[in-house]
């Protein structure tokens, strides 16, 4: 996880390169504004609807992690984790 730069204090997770060329395989007709497709995300018990982005820098999609998430998830800035990315 990381913290995007700019004003808003944004919490990004990337997908790897490899899932993001499958998704982009896929389901890349089907994107909406910025190429965003909607998703279900599982991190530990939490599992919520959001949207991933494609990001032009990482060539790879990524999502953002809302703060309840990351407390009850206790997820911190630099933290590796594991998600359960579902295309819906």
């Amino acid at each position: 996880m990381w913290l995007y730069p700019g004003k808003g204090g944004w919490h990004f997770v990337n997908l790897s390169s490899k899932q993001s060329r499958e998704i982009r395989a896929l389901f890349g007709t089907d994107a909406r504004g910025f190429g965003s497709l909607p998703v279900s995300v599982r991190i530990g018990e939490t599992e919520w609807m959001t949207s991933i982005f494609p990001d032009r820098k990482s060539q790879s999609y990524l999502f953002a992690i809302k703060a309840a998430v990351r407390q009850k998830e206790r997820i911190t800035i630099g933290k590796t984790i594991t998600a359960a990315v579902r295309i819906v």
